[in-house]
């Protein structure tokens, strides 16, 4: 089993375990579920330039702890000061040492800047509890979804008032979407068997995306030229985590790196 297959059965464990202990209509009755509308992933994407999607997380399965001092919703005041086009907060809680509570902090500090939950979403009480706890977006996996749970869920976020950006991994998965419902898409750079990153495999698979559909790459993201080429191939946002995780200020790294790439770029044209 890779490693997305073990955290996909601990998300299906952890799920059931929630909806006993907070039913959904509980979770309705929370002030971020009714008293707001979801701020628009999509139209944060369409600033010009490269979107910046800055990603909170304590942890990951491959590189362990990334930050000791870990105060997400400092962090996430940083991003918003710095001009993040959204916020991803990574909330699962075994193997990325995340929180669902975090979002909600963040959300009371961070009120005008689109929240992405990114999780190892398999149910539809987890769009429930994101929305309950501020989140404007979320993350589908094409890979650990069949297509019609895919579409499933995708649809239930949407009547949500929830965004959705749906990650793929390979050639193959592109073949569960339907390009009438997906308005962006993401592709993760990373091998979850090998943990290897591939920019070059990314890239053929955004060849393959219709021209419609925003384009996210994620993952292994921290070179400023790397990021002019992406610009270039047509991709319209990145997803950095573990370069700003690693920075002592992450907002200053944000802003350090947008910089770079924008120096590179106009050296590129001129």
């Amino acid at each position: 089993m890779s490693i997305l297959d073990d955290i996909i059965d601990d998300t299906r464990d952890l799920v059931q375990r929630r909806k006993q202990e907070t039913p959904v209509s509980e979770l309705k009755q929370r002030p971020f579920y009714d008293e707001r509308e979801p701020l628009s992933l999509v139209e944060a994407l369409k600033e010009r330039g490269m979107s910046f999607i800055a990603e909170i997380k304590k942890a990951s399965p491959s590189k362990g702890t990334l930050r000791d001092h870990f105060d997400p919703a400092d962090i996430a005041q940083q991003y918003a000061q710095h001009d993040a086009a959204a916020i991803s907060v990574l909330t699962e809680p075994l193997h990325f040492q995340g929180s669902i509570e975090h979002m909600a902090w963040i959300r009371a500090h961070v009120p005008d800047t689109p929240l992405l939950r990114k999780d190892f979403i398999v149910d539809p009480y987890q769009l429930v509890e994101a929305r309950a706890v501020g989140a404007d977006a979320v993350l589908l996996i094409a890979t650990a979804l069949d297509p019609g749970r895919l579409s499933e869920l995708h649809a239930a976020a949407t009547e949500l008032g929830l965004s959705c950006l749906v990650e793929v991994y390979s050639l193959d998965d592109l073949d569960k979407i339907d390009w009438d419902q997906v308005n962006v898409l993401g592709v993760n750079n990373r091998d979850l068997t090998t943990f290897e990153v591939n920019l070059e495999r990314s890239l053929r698979i955004f060849e393959r995306v219709p021209a419609h559909v925003g384009r996210v790459a994620e993952s292994g993201l921290s070179d400023p030229e790397t990021l002019v080429r992406l610009r270039e191939a047509g991709v319209n946002g990145v997803l950095i985590g573990e370069h700003f995780m690693r920075a002592e200020a992450p907002g200053k790294a944000l802003s350090e790196l947008r910089a770079d790439a924008k120096k590179i770029a106009a050296q590129r044209a001129g």
